[in-house]
C-alpha cells in the first residue's frame, strides 16, 4: 500500500508571481478541502455553502482552464479539484479570481463577480483522499491528460491502474461518468485496456477524436494539437 501511493510527480515549477501568492493566502484557505481526521468520512456536499444539484471531481487539474471553465458554465454544480503541484493550484486560484495583469480582483469572496461559489481545492495527490469519501459521491470524474510515463520501467506509475479505477467506479453514482483525455497514442491504449479489463465501466462514446459537448480545452491540449498530437477522448459510464 505505501508503494501504491508513493507520488512521484513535481510539486512545485518557477517561483510564482506575487499577485498568484497573494491567492494562495487568501483565497486558498477559503475553498481548500482539508485533509480528514483518521476515521473520519468526507461529505462532498458539506464543503459548499449551498446544495449542489451534481459533485464532479477533476484529478490533477494541471492549470485549471477545464475546471474552472465548466465550474462557470455549471453554477449549480459542485466541484472538487485535486492538484499537487503548486504552479497548477495557483493557475487554478487566478481563473477563479480572474486576476488580470498581476492584479488581484478584490471581490468580497475573492472570485469573480460572475461566477459562484462552487469550487473547492485539495492540493495534494488525490489518492490520499479516497479513503475518506463516500461510496457514490460523485456524478463525473475527470482524468484529463495524466501524465503517461513513457518508460516501460515507469508504468506502475501511471493513474488509470486498477486500484485506481476500483475507487473511481466506487466514487461514482450509478450511472455516474469517468472521462479520460489524453494525447499520447500508447497511453491511450494502455488506458483503454485498463478500463476494459477492469469490467467495471460501459463506453458510451462511439468516435474518441471528436470532444465532448461544452468540452473546455486548455493550454496543454492546444499546445499538443499545434505540435501535432491528436487528443482522444474516453466517456465511460459506471455499470
Amino acid at each position: 500500500m505505501e508503494q501504491l501511493m508513493r507520488f512521484y510527480g513535481r510539486r512545485k515549477g518557477k517561483r510564482l508571481k506575487n499577485s498568484r501568492i497573494e491567492l494562495m493566502e487568501h483565497l486558498l484557505p477559503r475553498i481548500r478541502v482539508a485533509m480528514p481526521a483518521a476515521g473520519e468520512k468526507l461529505s462532498v456536499s458539506d464543503l459548499f455553502e449551498s446544495p449542489m444539484q451534481q459533485y464532479w471531481l477533476e484529478v490533477g487539474f494541471g492549470g485549471g482552464e477545464h475546471l474552472a471553465g465548466q465550474a462557470l458554465c455549471h453554477p449549480k454544480v459542485g466541484f472538487i479539484g485535486a492538484e499537487p503541484f503548486v504552479n497548477g493550484v495557483a493557475s487554478l486560484l487566478a481563473h477563479l479570481n480572474g486576476c488580470t495583469a498581476g492584479v488581484v480582483q478584490e471581490t468580497a469572496n475573492l472570485l469573480v463577480p460572475e461566477r459562484a461559489d462552487n469550487v473547492r481545492i485539495f492540493p495534494d495527490d488525490v489518492r490520499l483522499l479516497f479513503p475518506f469519501l463516500p461510496d457514490a459521491s460523485f456524478d463525473k470524474i475527470f482524468v484529463l491528460y495524466p501524465d503517461p510515463w513513457p518508460k516501460a520501467r515507469h508504468e506502475e506509475r501511471r493513474f488509470l491502474t486498477m486500484p485506481n479505477l476500483k475507487e473511481i467506479c466506487r466514487l461514482l453514482k450509478k450511472g455516474g461518468e469517468l472521462r479520460v483525455a489524453t494525447d499520447v497514442a500508447d497511453y491511450a491504449s494502455w488506458a483503454l485496456d485498463q478500463i476494459e479489463c477492469s469490467d467495471l465501466f460501459v463506453s458510451k462514446k462511439e468516435d474518441i477524436y471528436v470532444p465532448p459537448a461544452e468540452w473546455i480545452s486548455t493550454r496543454y491540449e492546444k499546445k499538443g494539437i499545434r505540435a501535432g498530437r491528436k487528443p482522444v477522448y474516453f466517456i465511460y459510464e459506471k455499470k
